[in-house]
């Protein structure tokens, strides 16, 4: 997993190089914010960083580590209650890499030796629902799917109900992914949230955003309209590996208050990292820092 977050940082880690190209013991305030910035930070998470660092010129690892794991720590993450099937909602706007992330997560509930099951509630777009057949394929899952305009509600209502007629563990439903400040996005939503739960009570259990690592800070915009419309529980970033943004991941943590579950590393269906902040911490100090000799 280590090496999974780092290779996914690399872009990320050489933007900082650039800034500071030698590893150092300890480094300037100056120094750390040019490097916080160019990592994508937003200023005023970089502000607040240097405000929370002890006083003085130089700011050594395990300080900086400290006040960079506290963006992490607070947010607690929603415990899974034992449900039989457990319905998650997968959400975010179109070419965030929602599909494959959703293939993702079924590949990785299958390996844990779930029944899973696919709902193909993207009914907006007929190439969603063909993607999302062609991964169910060759991954050997059962879909629940339909022709292009139908109700989506229905498709996530019946893929509810069969998982349920089935014994099946876990049910992901994809949705359409125009744009989050439509309107009638915004009540379709709402709709399959409301279905879900007749199709059974308390469902969905988990609604999960799917951020595109590219967009930087410019996800958290994004991510607040659809935690307005529905509530969120939880976040999955994707394409991490080809931005050199991953400092946002910062300020998505700050501003959102939700657990980042997941870090997507590429295309392939084992592409799919748990997210450990002490790892990605690390991954990210050690592009500028030194490890401190306590001997």
């Amino acid at each position: 997993m280590i090496n999974f977050l780092k290779k996914s940082l690399k872009k990320t880690t050489d933007a900082i190089k650039i800034v500071s190209p030698k590893k150092k013991e300890k480094i300037s305030r100056d120094e750390l914010e040019d490097i916080l910035l160019e990592a994508d930070v937003t200023y005023e998470t970089v502000e607040e960083i240097l405000l929370y660092l002890p006083a003085g010129d130089n700011v050594k690892r395990e300080d900086l580590k400290r006040v960079l794991l506290s963006y992490f720590l607070e947010i607690d993450k929603k415990e899974i209650k034992n449900e039989k099937p457990f319905v998650e909602l997968v959400l975010g706007v179109n070419g965030a890499g929602k599909t494959t992330t959703i293939a993702k997560l079924a590949n990785l509930y299958k390996k844990e030796g779930k029944k899973v099951i696919l709902g193909a509630s993207d009914t907006f777009r007929a190439a969603a629902v063909e993607q999302l057949k062609r991964w169910a394929e060759k991954l050997d899952i059962p879909i629940v799917a339909t022709k292009q305009g139908h109700d989506p509600s229905a498709v996530a209502y019946d893929t509810i109900k069969s998982a349920v007629a089935k014994g099946y563990d876990n049910v992901l439903i994809d949705t359409a992914g125009r744009l989050h400040n439509q309107t009638n996005l915004s009540n379709e939503i709402k709709k399959i949230v409301r279905i879900c739960n007749k199709a059974k009570e308390g469902a969905p259990h988990r609604k999960i955003l799917i951020l595109d690592g590219t967009q930087g800070n410019s996800a958290i915009n994004q991510a607040k309209a659809f935690k307005e419309i529905v509530g969120i529980d939880a976040i999955i970033i994707t394409k991490l590996d080809g931005t050199a943004k991953g400092g946002a991941l910062f300020s998505i943590a700050s501003e959102l208050k939700l657990p980042i579950l997941y870090i997507g590393t590429g295309e392939k269906e084992d592409d799919l990292v748990t997210f450990d902040a002490a790892t990605f911490v690390d991954s990210l100090l050690d592009a500028f820092l030194k490890v401190e000799d306590h001997g």
